[in-house]
């Protein structure tokens, strides 16, 4: 399992100071004021919120995909509202992102050009030599047999894995999850967590490198044994809950929602 490195000695990846998060839809309203949250190398946070919490905002903030509405985001060091637009997409490659809801694919791609697409955008990577990096994480996904077929004839569990093979192609430092395990049975689930723990603990496709995590969810109970951060979106606040035993021990109200059947 990935460590958890000093505090002290070592920068957050990312870090939100005094940060609200505003609708994607509505920029002028605000769905969570006052996050403070850094993100350190080798963490693997579970962030639970209900629906229309500002889950999913969160996360694409944190990606660097939407600004925050105060406050302060910086990105591997770096203020994101300083950056150039050159710069703000070359630090966001380093952040791998999962979309809920099947991954926004493209349904009419194949799996796997759906995989190599990212190399070839960003990487000006020829179909050819994108092929053993490809084969790699659809190894890592259990995609291998799906490869040639269209993403839209899978159902939505199997196109959440194309989705996360196509946010590792990269070799991102940081993998950003939305709500991955929505609607998936039970074998789908263990899947999912088993595959994660072993991103984040040293996976051999990252050459062991271990893999900083983040995941939102609306039930925190199947991250229990498996993430070690968490924090909780509720009410506009952002609330964040330490580590295991904190989160067994929390009196916090508004975590039994998320801890209950």
């Amino acid at each position: 399992m990935a460590k958890p490195q000093d505090n002290h000695s070592v920068p957050p990846l990312i870090e939100l100071v005094g940060a609200s998060i505003a609708s994607a839809q509505e920029p002028d309203v605000a769905l969570v004021e006052g996050v403070d949250w850094r993100l350190m190398p080798g963490d693997f946070w579970a962030v639970g919120g209900l629906h229309w919490t500002g889950k999913s905002d969160w996360l694409t903030t944190v990606a660097g995909l939407q600004r925050t509405a105060a406050g302060t985001h910086h990105l591997f060091g770096r203020e994101a509202t300083s950056l150039t637009q050159t710069e703000l997409v070359a630090e966001r490659l380093r952040v791998g992102l999962v979309f809920e809801n099947g991954g926004r694919l493209f349904t009419q791609m194949t799996v796997e050009e759906n995989v190599s697409l990212p190399l070839r955008y960003h990487r000006n990577c020829p179909q050819d030599e994108a092929r053993e990096a490809v084969a790699t994480v659809l190894e890592l996904a259990g995609l291998r047999e799906f490869a040639g077929q269209n993403a839209g004839q899978l159902n939505r569990g199997w196109r959440q894995r194309v989705a996360l093979a196509r946010a590792l192609i990269l070799q991102p430092e940081v993998l950003l999850l939305d709500n991955p395990l929505a609607g998936l049975d039970p074998r789908q689930t263990r899947w999912w967590l088993d595959t994660l723990a072993a991103l984040n603990a040293g996976h051999p496709a990252f050459v062991g490198r271990p893999l900083t995590l983040v995941a939102t969810t609306d039930d925190l109970r199947p991250w229990q044994e498996r993430a070690r951060q968490f924090a909780l979106l509720q009410g506009r606040r952002w609330l964040s809950l330490g580590g295991r035993a904190e989160l067994a021990a929390s009196a916090e109200p508004a975590l039994h929602e998320f801890m209950t059947a």
